[in-house]
C-alpha cells in the first residue's frame, strides 16, 4: 500500500461520500452500452416467448409445456398472460440472466485496472474494502433490475396478447390476479436473490486479472461448466452444492400452500456463495499489488 493510501485508510469516511460512490458506480453502469445491450436482450426474450406461443395457438392448439413447474408454465399463458411472467423467467435464469451478470461483475475490478482507473478509485477517501463492498452493491442491483426487466417486458407483452385474470395455481387453487402480481414480484425477487452467488464468483474472478474481457470470459465459462455438471447423473452427489441446482425453485411460490424448503435451500446456498467467494474476493483485492 502507498503512503497516499495509507493516510486515507486512517480518514473517516462520510457515509454520504459512500454513498455518492455508489451512486457514481450505479450510473457509469447502466449508461455503458454493454449494459443497455444486456438489458435490450433480455427484455426481448419474453417478446419472443410471447410471439411464439401466439403463433403457435392461433389455430386453437395447446402450446408445447405440461407438467408442475418451470417452463412448463408456458402451457397456461394462453388462458392468462401473467404466465408469461414466469416462463420467461424460467427460460432466461439457465443462461441470459446469468450471462448478464457475469458480465457485469467480471468486468467489476478487472476492467478498472485495464482502463487504468483503478488507482484514482484508491486514492479517493474510499479504502479496497469499501471500494470492493460498493462494487458488490452495484452488481447485486443490477442482478434486480435485469430480472425486473424481464419481469415487466413479460407482464406487458402477456397483457398485450394474452388474456388477465385469475390465476390456477400448480396446486389446483384459484388465487385473484392481484395476489397473482403479488407472487410474481415475489418471484422476481427470488430470481433475483439467486444470482448473489455468480456475483460474488464473478467479482472474486475480476480480482484475480487485469483484463476486463477475460474476467468476463472466464465468468461465464464457468456457468456453463457448472450447468452441464448439474446435469450429469453420475454426479448427482455434488450437484444439490451447485449454485445453479435450485434456481427453478421458484415455481414453488405458484404452490398453494408455497411450499419453502428447496427455496430456502436455494437461499441459503446463494448466501454461501457469496460468502465464501466475497471473502476470497476480499482477500485477494485488499493484498493485490495495484499498478493500473
Amino acid at each position: 500500500m502507498s503512503q497516499a493510501e495509507a493516510a486515507e485508510a486512517v480518514r473517516p469516511v462520510s457515509p454520504l461520500w459512500t454513498f455518492g460512490l455508489l451512486r457514481s458506480e450505479l450510473t457509469t453502469t447502466f449508461r455503458r452500452w454493454r449494459t443497455l445491450a444486456l438489458l435490450a436482450v433480455l427484455a426481448g426474450v419474453p417478446v419472443l416467448v410471447g410471439i411464439a406461443v401466439k403463433m403457435e395457438t392461433s389455430d386453437g392448439s395447446s402450446p408445447g409445456g405440461g407438467g408442475g413447474g418451470g417452463p412448463a408454465f408456458i402451457s397456461q399463458i394462453t388462458n392468462n398472460g401473467l404466465f408469461l411472467v414466469f416462463t420467461a423467467l424460467a427460460a432466461t435464469l439457465p443462461f441470459f440472466l446469468p450471462m448478464a451478470i457475469g458480465v457485469v461483475a467480471g468486468d467489476a475490478i478487472a476492467g478498472e485496472s485495464n482502463a487504468g482507473t483503478l488507482r484514482y478509485l484508491l486514492v479517493a477517501p474510499a479504502g479496497r474494502t469499501r471500494l470492493l463492498l460498493t462494487k458488490y452493491a452495484t452488481v447485486v442491483i443490477f442482478c434486480l433490475a435485469a430480472t425486473l426487466v424481464v419481469a415487466v417486458s413479460a407482464l406487458t407483452v402477456g397483457a398485450l396478447l394474452f388474456p388477465l385474470g385469475d390465476l390456477t395455481t400448480i396446486s389446483g387453487t384459484q388465487i385473484s390476479f392481484a395476489e397473482g402480481l403479488g407472487r410474481a414480484l415475489l418471484i422476481a425477487l427470488a430470481v433475483a436473490a439467486s444470482l448473489i452467488g455468480v456475483a460474488a464468483l464473478g467479482l472474486f474472478v475480476s480480482t484475480l486479472t487485469g483484463s476486463g474481457i477475460a474476467a468476463m470470459a472466464t465468468t461465464v465459462g464457468l456457468l456453463i461448466t457448472v450447468q452441464i455438471l448439474d446435469q450429469i447423473p453420475q454426479l448427482h452427489a455434488l450437484q444439490p452444492y451447485f449454485f445453479s441446482h435450485y434456481w427453478l425453485s421458484f415455481a414453488d411460490l405458484m404452490r398453494e400452500p408455497v411450499y419453502w424448503d428447496d427455496l430456502a435451500k436455494n437461499l441459503g446456498l446463494q448466501a454461501l456463495y457469496a460468502a465464501v467467494f466475497g471473502s476470497a474476493a476480499w482477500a485477494r483485492f485488499t493484498t493485490k499489488d495495484i499498478t493500473a
